[in-house]
């Protein structure tokens, strides 16, 4: 999990049981599971209604990250059971990451790092790059995520324009219905919405058609929200400009073909991977299993 001050937390008032460092996790799991009345997961990780269903007496599933798209919510409620997340103080970390991968695909950061690494410096060139500032901004998903996003675009005097359920309520900035038309009228689309079935593969090869050869994807949110196929294809012919990616389909697996790539940048979904986030987001864990132990209300319920 990666977390130090969450698991020594976890130790300090509780029995922690680590299913995912277990030799035998089927004979763990099989020992320990009438015990268990709280399950902690990522939301990356999740956890499986098989599992779930093993552990009769499971009263709480607390998953430290803000997507619930590996814990079936309706499976839970039939179950009885309350899920938390933690929303809200990963925001601007995940922000952060997001405009990142945009200055680092758009200005050939990783290509100038490795250009000069490799010493070609003093006798070769690098071709331009592509301007940031004053460029239009479409956002997929104007939640906490994709509003902080935006904050931070329009200091670097790009205009914004959102799509995604619907229009948000008090939002500055334009409403526009269709993925397609937001799209083509974005030099740069944030992807920025919850990873469920309602958005799997939403981002697909119209889409990334209507961004065109000089449009850049950015995604911080889920990698089932892009049609990964159709993503590779549009990068490999020139249909898309360029990529900063932080999520994939099936993580840790990255396509090959990605990784030959220089107009795309990778990171291993690190939105959320600086020391003062993780320590936020465990807190936030052990105040839901705290609350919930003690018979309170839940800081951050799910359901």
């Amino acid at each position: 999990m990666n977390a130090p001050a969450l698991e020594h937390g976890l130790d300090a008032a509780y029995q922690a049981h680590r299913l995912h460092l277990a030799p035998d996790p089927e004979g763990m799991l099989a020992e320990v599971a009438p015990r268990i009345r709280a399950v902690v997961t990522t939301g990356a990780g999740g956890v499986s209604n098989a599992i779930v269903d093993a552990l009769p007496a499971l009263e709480l599933i607390a998953i430290r990250g803000v997507g619930t798209d590996k814990v079936d919510l309706e499976h839970a409620r039939r179950r009885g059971l309350r899920v938390t997340t933690t929303p809200d103080v990963l925001t601007e970390d995940v922000a952060d990451l997001a405009l990142a991968l945009l200055l680092a695909a758009s200005r050939r950061v990783c290509v100038g790092d490795a250009f000069v690494r490799a010493g070609k410096w003093p006798t070769q060139g690098l071709p331009l790059a592509t301007r940031v500032c004053g460029k239009r901004a479409g956002i997929l998903g104007l939640g906490s995520i994709g509003r902080a996003i935006a904050r931070r675009a329009l200091g670097f005097g790009m205009s914004i324009a959102y799509t995604g359920r619907g229009p948000q309520p008090g939002a500055p900035y334009p409403y526009v219905d269709s993925l397609v038309d937001l799209a083509r009228d974005s030099d740069v689309l944030f992807i920025a919405a919850s990873g469920n079935p309602g958005t799997q593969g939403m981002v697909d090869a119209q889409v990334l058609d209507a961004l065109g050869p000089q449009g850049i994807l950015i995604n911080i949110a889920r990698g089932s929200i892009v049609d990964e196929p159709a993503l590779v294809a549009a990068l490999a012919r020139g249909r898309l400009g360029a990529a900063g990616l932080d999520v994939f389909q099936h993580e840790p697996q990255v396509p090959e073909d990605l990784l030959a790539m220089d107009n795309v940048v990778l990171q291993p979904h690190q939105g959320s991977a600086t020391a003062e986030c993780r320590m936020d987001m465990g807190n936030l864990v052990l105040a839901n299993l705290k609350a919930h132990f003690a018979g309170e209300s839940l800081p951050t319920p799910v359901v």
